[in-house]
Formats: structure tokens, sequence, C-alpha cells
């Protein structure tokens, strides 16, 4: 499991980034506002409730790092490395993405690189993680407590 040590830094990164948009979901409703059509108010509360989801998938993903929380955050990254691509065409590498819920995120080309990063490194846990039941000898340990994967 070689690419396990980006994944839990990817779910790390959307508890820290989710704890943020809840807090200030401003600067992401911002962000989002040409590409949702729903108004300040509907987009603030829209961004509240993915931060809270996002949060809770990186702490479960983080607690049960399996095949199935694996993919849900590659699904996640991908999306936001789509998000960031669609705000840099639209309004240059100086656009807000409102990532961490502040309006002065810039949307770069780092971060769509990182982005799409995570987002094969989780699909790589999520495919090669074993599947469930009894884990074979050859499978990979936890990554918390050196146990098998699924034992």
């Amino acid at each position: 499991m070689e690419l396990i040590a980006p994944y839990l830094i990817a779910c790390l990164l959307l508890v820290v980034a989710g704890v943020a948009k809840a807090l200030r979901p401003a600067g992401t409703a911002r962000a989002l506002a040409d590409l949702v059509p729903l108004g300040p108010g509907g987009l603030a509360v829209l961004v509240r409730w993915g931060s809270v989801l996002e949060v809770a998938l990186g702490v479960v993903a983080l607690v049960f790092p399996r095949p199935v929380t694996a993919a849900a955050v590659a699904a996640v990254y991908a999306v936001f490395a789509v998000v960031v691509a669609v705000v840099r065409a639209r309004g240059g590498a100086t656009a807000s993405c409102g990532c961490f819920g502040a309006v002065d995120t810039p949307a770069t080309g780092l971060h769509l690189v990182i982005d799409a990063g995570l987002a094969v490194s989780a699909a790589v846990v999520a495919v090669s993680a074993p599947q469930g039941g009894r884990s074979s000898p050859s499978s990979a340990t936890s990554p918390w407590t050196g146990s098998r994967w699924c034992s």
C-alpha cells in the first residue's frame, strides 16, 4: 500500500478544509456562484452542508481506510480538481476556489495538480486494498495499528 500516506493526508485535508468552510462558507459560496445557480444564501447553506459531509467523510475514511471510503475520497478530490480547473479557466490563476473558506485561496495550477494527485492516490488505495473478509497474508497492514486491513 505505497500510496497510503497521501491518502491519509487527503483525508486529513478534508477534515481541516471542511471545518474551515463550515465556519466561513461565504468564500466558497462566492467561488461557486458561477457554477451553481443558487442565490448567495442558498449557496452558503449548500456549502455548510457540503462541508459537514466533507468532514464526516474525512473522519470515516481516516478511521476506516477501506476500498469504499478510499473510492469516495478519490471521487471528492476528482470533483475538487474539476472545480479548480473550471474556476481557473473562468477567472485566471488568481481566481479563488474557496477551499479553506477564504476568498483569498487561489486556484493555482499546483492546486489542480495536488487535487488530481490526491484523487489518484485514493483511487489506487481503493483498488489495491483487500476487499473484505479475511485478508490474505500478502495484503497490506492497517496504517494505524499494523494489523491486517480487513481481518
